[in-house]
């Protein structure tokens, strides 16, 4: 039952992050960095949709380090674009 549900899980979050690809595609915008973001948001409304009401499997203990692992990367995408937009000025070292 678990392995149905993970698969689920799983097939869902393909799906968002092909579906993030064509658009982006359709739209010119395509880019790692896009399509980071958009699958972030994507992994983190399914982790949300999919949540368990009583007792949580053994796979979606181990989520919450994949999605700290993306807000991780999505901080250290702010701060470089924030260092790009700044001044030189700005920025005294």
């Amino acid at each position: 039952m678990t392995t149905a549900r993970r698969m689920r899980f799983v097939h869902a979050q393909l799906a968002w992050m092909l579906g993030t690809v064509l658009v982006l595609t359709v739209l010119d915008s395509l880019s790692f960095e896009l399509f980071f973001l958009c699958s972030l948001i994507g992994l983190l409304v399914l982790v949300e949709l999919t949540a368990p009401v009583n007792v949580a499997p053994r796979w979606r203990r181990r989520l919450p380090w994949l999605v700290a692992l993306g807000i991780v990367g999505f901080a250290l995408y702010v701060v470089r674009r924030l260092l790009e937009i700044l001044p030189p000025e700005v920025l005294t070292w």
